[in-house]
């Protein structure tokens, strides 16, 4: 049980949060407050802190802190005051929903969402965490708690176990910075900085504190002789403003050391004055600029330091005049000018923005919170928008998952286990045979959530199937899987290929190109592989083959050309791409494998035709590749029209240049930097031959395209020595 001497102090703390609620709440809503503390109360008499410190009082300061500086109403009080309930009571949330209201159950149940999430790691994915910890939240209320908890919790290091404490500090840095300087909380945000030095750096931290201390009498001369000048031209020129000054923030001064390199006595912009302009909100911009007039005219600014967001605020809202002058014995001194309704915004953030532009505090936050969203979600904005913001939108289209180890990855949304496990690694998803996600076993077409932690099952024995195809939604895992079975029905083919020689052998009957034309287009397949396929799958009937290529036989009476042709290569000596890939194949023809021909080396740019092989698809010659009239005539029916596409991946083509002319003293060093150096081409290989002073030589490299040949080549022209330059068809 707490004591008297401790509940007194628990009356004044909920004394101090009803008094802040009073002019933005109702007697009813206040009396909510007063019940919650009651329930509070009773659930947790007794309950410590780590410090000894009870923790009732922690739920009231947090409440304080919500309300008082981020400007938060009565149902987050509501939520601070009731959050801890729901792993240590028999009170629920649906209980609380029920007696206090929906909105509060909302924001304890987010809040309990986002607590859940593993924070490990986030220093080395923060960006991640950052979208992970937007997109878990309906309601941005929770947000702001989590900061007003994290407030209380580096203000109160004693409340909590040291390495509880660490993880607090690593999310404050990684996480709760960057979103409350989004904000406009800048404040907070400065607390935030301070006490993380203090526990990261301690030693550093007083070192500078000390400095600042020990130099304090000669700060206030210093600043005083800065200010009366300034003071003096304010008020003859009829400004009415207030003046402070302060010396940096420790992390800032810190910061600047390391940036410059320098010892603490020469970081030169130590101290900061703020100018807050009495101003009726139609003069506010015409006053600041008067008074910047002022500070210029007196001390000496420099240019690069002018920062204007009177003219174009901050998406948070903040607006201010920064310039750095320099004042005697060469100090700079960062003078910033405000009026006071500016000055009330940066200091508070967009709760100060929406109360002040009502006149008085505002009851309905609505538009506020969705101002919250509105930046978070989009902190590129300038002007404000908030038509259309409904809390709890968008729904985003990424969601991200942990792994066992606690990182994160991004998948699209609708993502499944086999998604997740091919995110991992190629390996693991070829042989995915389920997962624990959350601690439950799943299969691999479960559907993944937000915050979801997957550890992924394999099998040696598992292997990619057609199947997997249907249910997969990332390109990645697509393309690994039928990458895995493109390979895998070469490899058949193959095996196909070989049943079908060995049995011809033994048949006695010998195959030539027009026989396999003949197989093709009665067995109706596409290509060569995949009758080979059919044949490995035992989807062809043997016997009845047989019968087939006898008859045909029959009627070639005994042709001897063999099988193997300058055009049919084993397809397992060459790269194969799908139709996919670069090239366009005549309209309606798609997942055709294709390659291309060696003996033209065609690359994009080149008018190119396809020429249908008997066992490897379709291979590309140029329209000037020497093989080309012989194909025309023999083969015309084999030709298909080709075009390359528009491309802007940084896909490579080999071609090869042939170069000739005077052997000069340096010649080839000379051309390979030209090729190297200059264009930053890839060489495959380099020959040349110099006889009798004349040089011949021949170059294989990597180019995009055509274009990028051309001018090339136009390079090497220009070399001293070259005389000829061509490309080897």
């Amino acid at each position: 049980m707490y004591s008297s001497d401790e509940l007194i102090v628990i009356q004044d703390a909920l004394a101090r949060l009803i008094e802040g609620l009073r002019e933005i709440a109702t007697e009813h809503e206040i009396q909510k407050v007063r019940s919650a503390h009651d329930l509070a109360l009773r659930l947790y008499n007794g309950k410590r802190m780590h410090s000894g410190k009870p923790y009732l009082l922690h739920l009231i300061e947090i409440a304080e802190i919500s309300v008082n500086e981020i400007g938060l109403r009565t149902s987050t009080a509501l939520a601070a005051i009731l959050h801890g309930l729901n792993t240590t009571t028999e009170f629920t949330v649906e209980d609380v929903r029920t007696e206090f209201g929906e909105n509060v159950g909302v924001i304890i149940s987010g809040f309990n969402k986002v607590s859940e999430m593993r924070t490990e790691r986030i220093s080395f994915q923060s960006d991640n965490f950052r979208k992970l910890f937007l997109t878990l939240i309906d309601d941005i209320r929770v947000i702001l708690l989590k900061i007003a908890h994290r407030l209380y919790d580096l203000r109160n290091p004693a409340d909590y176990e040291p390495d509880v404490l660490v993880n607090f500090v690593h999310e404050v840095k990684y996480l709760y910075i960057p979103i409350v300087h989004r904000l406009g909380l800048y404040k907070i945000k400065a607390e935030f900085e301070e006490r993380v030095m203090k526990h990261e750096n301690p030693g550093i931290y007083q070192s500078i504190s000390d400095k600042i201390a020990a130099s304090k009498s000669k700060q206030e001369v210093f600043m005083q002789d800065f200010i009366q000048p300034i003071q003096r031209e304010l008020i003859a020129n009829g400004l009415d403003c207030t003046i402070k000054w302060r010396t940096k923030s420790i992390p800032s001064i810190y910061t600047k050391m390391r940036t410059q390199n320098v010892e603490f006595e020469q970081v030169y912009d130590l101290f900061a004055i703020r100018i807050i302009s009495k101003s009726h909100q139609k003069k506010e911009k015409e006053d600041c600029w008067r008074a910047y007039s002022i500070v210029t005219d007196l001390y000496a600014p420099n240019p690069k330091r002018l920062r204007d967001w009177i003219t174009t605020p901050k998406a948070s809202g903040y607006e201010s005049l920064h310039t750095t002058v320099k004042a005697t014995e060469d100090k700079w001194v960062e003078v910033q000018i405000r009026s006071e309704r500016m000055d009330e915004v940066a200091e508070k953030g967009q709760a100060a923005h929406w109360q002040y532009k009502d006149g008085v505090r505002k009851r309905d936050t609505d538009d506020w919170l969705n101002q919250v969203r509105d930046i978070l979600e989009n902190p590129e904005q300038i002007n404000f928008d908030v038509n259309n913001q409904g809390v709890g939108q968008p729904v985003s289209d990424k969601i991200f998952i942990f792994t066992p180890d606690g990182d994160l990855k991004q998948l699209p949304r609708g993502s499944t286990v086999l998604d997740f496990a091919y995110e991992v690694h190629t390996k693991v998803g070829d042989t995915c045979n389920g997962a624990r996600v959350n601690n439950k076993i799943v299969p691999i077409r479960h559907l993944l959530h937000n915050g979801d932690k997957v550890e992924v099952i394999t099998n040696k024995k598992q292997a990619p199937k057609r199947d997997w195809l249907a249910f997969v939604i990332t390109e990645r895992a697509k393309s690994k899987i039928k990458r895995y079975l493109k390979e895998l029905e070469s490899k058949e083919a193959e095996f196909g290929k070989a049943v079908l020689l060995r049995k011809a052998k033994n048949w006695k009957i010998i195959l030539n190109d027009d026989t396999f034309n003949q197989l093709v287009k009665h067995y109706k397949t596409p290509n060569a592989m995949e009758f080979y396929h059919m044949i490995a799958t035992e989807k062809i009937d043997m016997i009845e083959l047989k019968k087939f290529l006898i008859s045909l036989n029959e009627e070639e009476k005994g042709s001897t050309r063999t099988f193997k042709t300058e055009e049919s290569i084993e397809f397992k000596n060459f790269n194969t791409y799908s139709s996919d890939d670069f090239l366009i194949i005549e309209k309606g023809i798609t997942n055709m494998n294709y390659k291309l021909s060696k003996c033209c080396n065609p690359i994009p740019g080149d008018s190119v035709f396809g020429f249908v092989t008997i066992s490897t698809g379709i291979t590309i010659h140029r329209l000037s590749c020497p093989n080309a009239a012989r194909l025309r005539e023999r083969y015309n029916y084999r030709l298909l029209p080709v075009k390359w596409k528009e491309s802007k991946d940084a896909t490579v083509f080999q071609s090869t240049i042939k170069l000739s002319g005077r052997d000069v003293l340096g010649l080839v060093g000379e051309i390979t930097k030209v090729i190297s150096g200059d264009l930053k081409v890839n060489m495959r290989s380099i020959s040349f031959d110099s006889r009798d002073g004349h040089f011949d030589g021949k170059i294989v490299v990597q180019i995009k395209d055509t274009d990028h040949l051309d001018q090339l080549m136009h390079k090497l022209s220009k070399v001293q020595g070259v005389e000829k330059v061509n490309r080897v068809d």
